[in-house]
């Protein structure tokens, strides 16, 4: 395996990694390591050119850095990108050198699922490293990320209830769900035992008609949901979902949901604000998950009852993104940066202490 390391101004380490005998191409970036060790997912993907992995890889580590950072997960952020295609391209080999590549960070990166890879995928790759999160229970790990994600996204939405209608529950609020994955489909069940009225969207309409039978919700096209009249937008599906395309149409009074990077662009948060849509930034509603894997290395191990009350604190963060919105009169995506630099500059003080 040869690993060549990339310059990258404000990142600690970006190396890449060619490994002729397995087929691997894979890059690891690691933004920031003030609050921990870099965790972040491993993502696979058909990039069309070399360039595009490392943009995406630098993007995606960055926002860990600060998902970590405002979810308080005491961890840094990181990110892996393998160049292939998930549904033709996997095999042993594969994953067993992206665990060596991982093991030469020497623990300075922590891996876990993420876009076309699997626990199966992270079972195959500890393997060769330990430093590996987001395994099945049986191995002492923590499992299946969604149910915390989904959790967390429904708690950080009273916090939305509460800045911008008044009220602290669902009941009697209309939610337009983009996405019934694991995590939408569990936020849905969350939403409708709360009173809430839903509209479900998905590309797969047979799953759609399904869960609004069960719910009692309403249903709707994929390409319609944007521009559904109701109270929250619930993005759960892919992200740059808020663009230039999609902002005219939309008729709701606030967006709060389980995908990442739902703004294509920063200045799609400002014309989000421009329309008085309040959004609750993707990295801050959508942590549930990450905190939970955080929980994997508190000392003494995983334990569920700390990682709920981790999970918890989404509320209170986001309360914190709205009055730091409202302190510089800036969106809340530009006051979500600002909160988790403010965290990284109090522990780069304290250390210096």
């Amino acid at each position: 395996m040869r690993i060549t390391e990339l310059s990258v101004p404000g990142y600690e380490r970006v190396a890449k990694a060619e490994d002729p005998e397995s087929g691997l191409r894979a890059i690891i970036a690691v933004h920031d390591r003030t609050l921990g060790p870099a965790l972040g997912g491993m993502r696979m993907w058909p990039y069309a050119k070399e360039e595009d992995a490392v943009f995406d890889v630098l993007r995606l580590s960055r926002g860990m850095t600060y998902k970590s950072a405002v979810g308080r997960t005491g961890l840094g952020g990181g990110k892996s990108v393998l160049m292939g295609d998930s549904k033709k391209d996997k095999c042993e080999r594969l994953f067993r050198a992206m665990g060596r590549f991982i093991e030469a960070f020497g623990g300075a990166y922590i891996t876990a699922e993420d876009v076309g890879t699997t626990v199966p995928d992270l079972v195959t790759v500890r393997q060769e490293t330990r430093w590996v999160s987001g395994l099945p229970r049986e191995m002492g790990s923590s499992g299946n990320p969604s149910p915390y994600t989904a959790r967390g996204v429904y708690l950080g939405m009273r916090a939305v209830f509460e800045e911008r209608f008044g009220v602290s529950s669902a009941k009697g609020l209309h939610v337009a769900i983009q996405g019934i994955g694991s995590v939408g489909t569990s936020l849905a069940q969350l939403l409708a035992q709360a009173g809430a009225k839903l509209t479900i969207a998905d590309v797969n309409e047979a799953r759609a008609q399904a869960l609004a039978k069960e719910l009692g919700a309403a249903v709707c096209s994929a390409d319609a949901v944007m521009g559904v009249e109701c109270d929250v937008l619930s993005p759960c599906a892919l992200g740059a979902g808020i663009n230039d395309s999609t902002i005219p149409a939309l008729r709701c009074k606030a967006i709060a949901g389980a995908a990442n990077n739902q703004l294509l662009e920063p200045r799609h948060g400002d014309a989000l604000r421009a329309k008085n849509i309040l959004y609750a930034p993707d990295y801050v509603i959508n942590a549930g998950g990450i905190i939970n894997v955080g929980c994997e290395f508190l000392p003494g191990g995983y334990k569920e009852e700390e990682s709920l009350k981790r999970i918890d604190r989404i509320y209170e963060n986001l309360k914190e993104v709205f009055a730091v919105s409202k302190r510089d009169g800036v969106g809340t995506h530009v006051a979500a940066d600002r909160r988790a630099e403010e965290i990284l500059d109090e522990t780069r003080r304290a250390k210096r202490k």
